[in-house]
Formats: C-alpha cells, structure tokens, sequence
C-alpha cells in the first residue's frame, strides 16, 4: 500500500551546514534502495520532507529520521493514502529555501511531479507545502528543550491517608489524583475516581450491575467521595467527580441529593465540580438540558471530561458552557510529535479562551508532552508525571524544577 508521510523538524544549530548535505546524500541513496521517493526543503532552521512508498518502508525511514540527532521537535503532520506517487523520480529531493523565491521554489516542485494527473496547488500534499514555505504556521512552531532540563521532586506535603474507620466501605471506594498547575505548583481541585475496594476500575464494578443499579450506585457513590475528601483534608481546594449523564435524567433528586451529601461532608456546592464525559452527553435531550441547568443552578461546577473523544461536545457547548473541559488523554498521549493532535489542541484552547472555559490536560505522562502543551497555553494538568491516583489517599506531587546548567 502506498503511503505518504509528512513532518516537520528544527535543524540542530551545533551541527554544520556541510555535513547536513551528507546527510542528504546519504539518505537519498538509502530511500532509493528501499523504494522510498520525495522532497525535503530546509529553510535554515526547519526541516519539512514529504516521503511516499511502500508503508513499511516509509514507517521505517521515518523510524530512523526520527532518532537522528541532527534534528529535533519532530512533527508528523501527515500520513495518508493514495493511489500513486506525486514525486517518483529520486529517493529524496533537497530544496534550499534561502538560495530561491516562495514562487520559483513552488514552480520547481510542480515541475518535479511525477503522477499521472498533473499536481495542483489544491492537493492536501501541496497545500502543507506551501504553507510551510510562506511560513504561515510559524507561529505554531512550538519547539521545546530536551526533556533533560526538568527535573522532578516529590512533595509529600499534602500527602494524606484514610484510616480504617475513615474508609468505612464493602463494595467501592475512592482514588484521588490532584490537577494542578505545575509551575506556580499550586493544586487546583482533587479528581476523586470511583474504584472496588481492591482498587479495580468504576466500569468493572458496574458491569456485573444493571443499569438501574449502576446510576443509583453512579450518584449515590459520590457521599462517600465528599465524605474522604472531607476527612482527607481537602480544605478550600475543590473536589472533582465523575458523574455519569444518565444519572442525572434516570435519578429525578440528583441534584438535590448532591447538595444535600455536600453539607454533611462539611463541604459547600462551589467547590465541587461535576464531570461528565463528552460521549455519554444526550445533547438533545431537554430532560439532561434541564438536569445541567439546575446543576449549575446549585452552585456545583460543570465539566466536560474527556473532551475530544466524543461526539456530543461541540453541540453541548452551543446550548450551555462548563467552567472546564479536560482534554481527552488520547489526544493528549504524544501531541509533541503530531500535528493533527496540535491542531486539535491549539483549536481548543482557542475557543475556550473566547468563551472563559479552563483547559485541563488529563492522562499527561511524559515530559515532553507537559512542555508542548504548556507552550501551547494549557496550564493545568493531570497525569502520572507528576501524581499517580492513590486509593483512599491524597497522593505525594512530584514538581517540576528546572535543571542547573
């Protein structure tokens, strides 16, 4: 199967322009022996290849591409289909962008196509070439250091635990991981994640239940979560729980039964945030619409958890708005090196900085990904960088601390 990748990368300033050529060299009679044809241009500081071949062999070039350390801040922006290639004639073609004009560098592109039908400027290949050498995304280019310049350290501080009489549960119980904002090191809320009381998965008790049962369990759960985070000392931090969509439709006293386990846990509405997954919205629903209006109506926050693994969330936020959005950790595993889950992100935060929405990163557990989505304007995460979720516990935070040197 044919298959065409395209990235983008920063040229490594401590290595020389000549042997930079070399490398081109090199790779061309590489990608030839392989099958693997394209173009690469370089405009000084960034490098932007476009490869087309067998798909195991352009995986495998662009495996080797990415552990080369001439370059850095690699970013796949594309990797699609198609029926033939659009540059077949050399294993890898160099445009020195700084020796020719945007128009005649574009001209000797098309000049160089090799499919049956003659390449336009509306092909999605081309489209990406020409904004690369107009620079019109450069403001996009969100390079970060080497994930050597953070360090890491434990803070037990806020760390608490339950005793047993505390903990008072047969059936489930509950794991809190902090979202925080790592470098004023200041934590935001504590995400309490329904669990058995062996630490398994909320969904692995729910499925031996039915559905009536599970949304009486989904709400009635949450006491015990105000209950811990109570004792655990959650202070005037907030607390934030998930709730499943239908238990607000299919439990007609949720909102009021929530209110009510608030009080008793010595806690007030406003510093509770409901979380519901995007895909389990009923966006058109008028008895969800309503259940979220009086919600928001108590005092209790509102977010979209998982934002971007469904399909409800855009509608949803045309009808009313959450104080917060977690992004989905899907999108968020790698979106150092992929430029479609990039142009998710900085879409996102777009719009919710037009609308007042806080921007949460869920599911965060590599450093780079913490630098990209910083760089980017997210400030508030959640993930296993910096916590991993404890049951009954407030975790130990690992901070972030710039390296000497």
């Amino acid at each position: 199967m044919l298959t065409t990748l395209i990235y983008r990368s920063h040229f490594n300033s401590s290595v020389t322009f000549s042997s930079m050529f070399n490398m081109v060299a090199q790779a061309n009679d590489h990608n030839s022996s392989v099958g693997v044809t394209g173009i690469l241009l370089f405009d000084g500081t960034h490098f932007f290849q476009l490869l087309e071949g067998p798909e195991d062999a352009v995986l495998q070039v662009y495996k080797k591409i990415s552990q080369d350390k001439r370059h850095d801040n690699l970013v796949e922006l594309m990797q699609d289909f198609s029926p033939g290639r659009k540059f077949g004639k050399v294993g890898m073609e160099l445009f020195d962008l700084r020796q020719h004009d945007e128009e005649s560098v574009l001209q000797a592109v098309l000049e160089r196509g090799t499919s049956p039908y003659k390449l336009t400027y509306d092909d999605r290949a081309l489209q990406f070439m020409c904004t690369f050498v107009e620079g019109r995304e450069k403001e996009n280019y969100l390079e970060i250091p080497s994930k050597d310049h953070w360090r890491f350290v434990a803070d037990n501080s806020n760390a608490a635990s339950l005793s047993d009489s505390d903990i008072n549960v047969t059936e489930y119980s509950f794991a809190f991981q902090p979202i925080i904002d790592p470098l004023s090191q200041h934590i935001l809320s504590y995400a309490a994640e329904m669990r058995t009381v062996n630490g398994g998965s909320a969904s692995s008790y729910f499925s031996a239940i039915s559905d009536e049962e599970m949304y009486q369990v989904d709400l009635r759960s949450k006491a015990i979560a105000f209950r811990q985070a109570s004792r655990l000392g959650l202070g005037e931090k907030t607390l934030t729980v998930k709730l499943l969509p239908m238990s607000l439709i299919a439990m007609p006293d949720a909102v009021e039964f929530l209110l009510n386990e608030i009080a008793l846990s010595g806690l007030v509405a406003e510093q509770v945030v409901i979380a519901i997954t995007e895909n389990g919205f009923i966006s058109r629903d008028e008895a969800f619409i309503k259940a979220i209006r009086r919600l928001k109506q108590s005092g209790m926050r509102l977010a979209i958890d998982d934002f971007g693994a469904g399909l409800g969330g855009l509608l949803v936020l045309t009808r009313f708005q959450p104080e917060k959005i977690t992004i989905d950790k899907d999108i968020v595993s790698d979106v150092h090196r992929q430029g479609p889950k990039q142009a998710i992100v900085q879409a996102i935060i777009k719009f919710c900085t037009s609308l007042e929405i806080s921007v949460i990163a869920s599911g965060v557990e590599k450093t780079e990904e913490w630098m990209w989505l910083e760089a980017a304007g997210v400030n508030n995460f959640q993930g296993h960088l910096f916590s991993e979720p404890q049951l009954n516990r407030f975790p130990t935070i690992r901070w972030p601390e710039m390296n000497d040197g």
